[in-house]
């Protein structure tokens, strides 16, 4: 049985049973070849702009699956491997935030095709959730996994809604930080808020101290602490 790191675990966890699924960037495809393996997904699609990490799939493939399996190896960018609606979900995992949103946003109605997402942003999430928010999707779950000395935000996301932001910021507080990490809270939440509090008392006592920070920046990062401290309370 293939064994999957925390991260790729919670992934798979997120997988609904029967869907298809693509995972780009999939790197060795650890998680496509667990979701085959277990037949949790009937067809999955192993894309990656490497041709190397795609001969690592296969070589994967050849090794662990007891069986011959219906998956396809796509070498490209994003979701341009795929024909509109060809899987239910798109996993995007181990890449950044803005790249993700890049990769979706060259085609609104391609990246509309596909019914669900999976995506786990290594910086830039609340960038990726304003953007996600600004284009007609909806957040549906959250989930925060461990690997190595870092937490990760994994999102689960479904291609319907629709956002009004009134003088919203791509960077405020609320998108990398939103209430729903309350409501999807586990083991880890605690941790992540408050390695987050750490780095925003840290920034704090840094214009505070600086010469240059300007009144606006100033209750800008005050803003920034209080609302960790008012998620860590209500724990």
């Amino acid at each position: 049985m293939i064994r999957l790191s925390e991260r790729l675990q919670k992934i798979y966890d997120q997988v609904l049973p029967s869907e298809s699924v693509c995972d780009v960037g999939t790197d060795h495809g650890y998680l496509p070849l667990a979701l085959l393996e277990s037949g949790r997904s009937p067809r999955v699609i192993m894309s990656d702009i490497s041709e190397g990490s795609l001969l690592k799939c296969r070589e994967n493939a050849e090794n662990m699956l007891s069986q011959a399996a219906p998956f396809d190896l796509r070498q490209g960018s994003g979701i341009e491997v795929l024909e509109p609606g060809e899987v239910d979900t798109v996993v995007m995992a181990g890449m950044g935030g803005m790249l993700i949103s890049e990769l979706l946003g060259k085609d609104y109605c391609h990246a509309h095709s596909f019914r669900r997402y999976i995506l786990q942003p290594r910086k830039h999430v609340g960038r990726l959730r304003y953007w996600l928010l600004d284009n007609d999707f909806t957040v549906v779950h959250e989930d925060l996994a461990r690997e190595g000395k870092f937490i990760w935000p994994i999102l689960t996301v479904e291609s319907f809604g629709r956002a009004l932001f009134v003088n919203a910021d791509p960077d405020d507080i609320e998108f990398e930080y939103p209430l729903t990490l309350l409501e999807y809270k586990n083991e880890l939440t605690e941790e992540y808020l408050r390695n987050a509090l750490e780095l925003e008392r840290l920034k704090l006592g840094s214009k505070t101290a600086g010469s240059l920070t300007t009144f606006s920046e100033l209750r800008t990062q005050r803003h920034r602490v209080a609302r960790l401290e008012y998620m860590i309370e209500r724990l």
